[in-house]
């Protein structure tokens, strides 16, 4: 014998519509928490970046996927996605310190993300005499190391020149110089640094378009970078993969991922 619970067939047909609408009420609930809890750490706390260009070599290459702390400087228009103009400069700013490896804007257009050290902090004088490096007069030291290899102008991988650069307050860092002292960017006039402004370089000297080139024309030059147009330190790089493979084809992960570049950080 079954018993009567009361249900008719319209009332079964009511639950059971209640129950798949409760559940897509569910998932749509925990999609849009989850979109809002990515969209505060992507806009406070960290962003991935990905590298295309070896103008940062041998710091950071091509195919390196890296995390940028956006608290690091505070928070600018730039810290939101698409940029929208709700205020002006930078609210909690901290600036940064010379040797920081960032991530900001290209000025000339606002949108473009570019990554690079800094050099030259307002008020400063820079200027490079035969690759040599001179912060407000003095010659930065640097030190001959072990040949990196690394791909030339012309698509060949050869051994490069490689030195330890010391930036005034004591930070290290690795450059290689393609055509030796004597490249396009190697001799330039003086640069001052005007306040509220930064000035930017490549690891790769020979191979980086950065604040030695002046913004505008077919250049692409970079110039001084404003504060406000900071985005944010890169940390760590968190995956890597050699240059022609692409990230999202796992199944060639064991042969195509730098795995000794995982969850190293960017000095």
């Amino acid at each position: 014998m079954t018993e009567n619970l009361g249900l008719n067939e319209k009332d079964e047909s009511s639950m059971q519509s209640g129950k798949e609408g409760g559940f897509f009420g569910e998932l749509v609930k925990v999609i849009i928490q989850a979109g809002l809890i990515a969209l505060v750490v992507r806009t406070l706390l960290f962003q991935p970046f990905n590298i295309p260009s070896g103008s940062m070599i041998p710091t950071l290459d091509i195919g390196d996927f890296l995390f940028v702390s956006k608290y690091a400087y505070g928070y600018s228009n730039h810290s939101l996605p698409f940029s929208p103009p709700l205020f002006n400069g930078r609210i909690l700013f901290s600036p940064p310190k010379r040797g920081d490896v960032v991530v900001f804007k290209l000025p000339s257009d606002g949108q473009t993300d570019y990554i690079k050290r800094v050099i030259g902090l307002p008020g400063d004088t820079i200027q490079v005499k035969q690759a040599r490096l001179y912060i407000n007069g003095q010659l930065v030291p640097r030190e001959p190391m072990a040949p990196v290899k690394a791909q030339d102008f012309f698509g060949r991988v050869r051994d490069v020149p490689t030195y330890k650069e010391t930036l005034p307050g004591g930070v290290s860092h690795t450059i290689i110089q393609l055509e030796g002292d004597n490249g396009v960017y190697d001799n330039t006039g003086v640069y001052k640094v005007p306040p509220g402004n930064y000035f930017m370089m490549g690891d790769n000297r020979d191979n980086s378009t950065d604040s030695r080139v002046p913004p505008g024309g077919t250049s692409g030059g970079v110039g001084y970078v404003p504060a406000e147009d900071l985005v944010g330190r890169a940390e760590v790089i968190f995956f890597s993969v050699k240059q022609g493979y692409p990230a999202w084809a796992f199944w060639e992960w064991p042969w195509s991922v730098r795995w000794n570049r995982l969850f190293t950080l960017v000095r």
